[in-house]
């Protein structure tokens, strides 16, 4: 079901410390923890998937981001944290083939035990975290306004965020309704 949401009470919140990941399978073969980019000043993380309308409108826009501000030092994760079993366009193997395909310029990560979605409180796909140099959460929510028609954007929040780091600044809106599916959680 599609929907449009807003952040959880467990999302994790602005200025906090970013949860540690380690251990998760890349469609490149590596693995890959919150540490192999240390060497990052900043880092755009999407919680997405490949079945999601949502997820599937903002990819472009999300490669395009990347494509223009890896150059700038930020790194770009997107990390697909639905259950598999249900969703099986989910399937690790299913991303390998969408990140082949759409020739994804950054890391496509597999969170199999779903507990670095929790550990963010990641609510949706996609849903961005933007964490600073010290690893503190700096913005989280959407890509922009419009996830229907690129043309009809009026705010590019993810951008503007991403500007606003790299200029030394705070983010002057750290916080947006994110837009998406929700996560498929496993059954517990």
């Amino acid at each position: 079901m599609v929907l449009i949401t807003q952040s959880g009470a467990e999302t994790l919140n602005i200025g906090k410390r970013a949860p540690t990941f380690k251990d998760l399978s890349g469609t490149d073969g590596k693995t890959y923890s919150l540490d192999s980019f240390k060497d990052h000043p900043i880092v755009a993380i999407s919680f997405t998937c490949n079945h999601c309308p949502y997820a599937q409108a903002y990819e472009a826009r999300f490669i395009t981001l990347a494509k223009e501000y890896q150059p700038k030092g930020i790194a770009f994760i997107a990390i697909n944290s639905n259950d598999a079993e249900a969703y099986p366009d989910d399937s690790f193997e299913k991303m390998k083939e969408r990140a082949a395909q759409r020739k994804f310029p950054f890391p496509y990560l597999r969170d199999e035990s779903q507990e670095v979605a929790k550990a963010f409180g990641a609510v949706c796909t996609p849903h961005l975290f933007v964490l600073n140099a010290e690893r503190n959460l700096a913005y989280e929510g959407r890509i922009d306004d419009n996830w229907k028609d690129l043309s009809a954007v009026k705010s590019h929040d993810l951008k503007h965020a991403l500007d606003e780091l790299l200029a030394g600044q705070p983010v002057r809106t750290p916080r947006t309704n994110p837009l998406g599916c929700s996560i498929k959680w496993k059954d517990q």
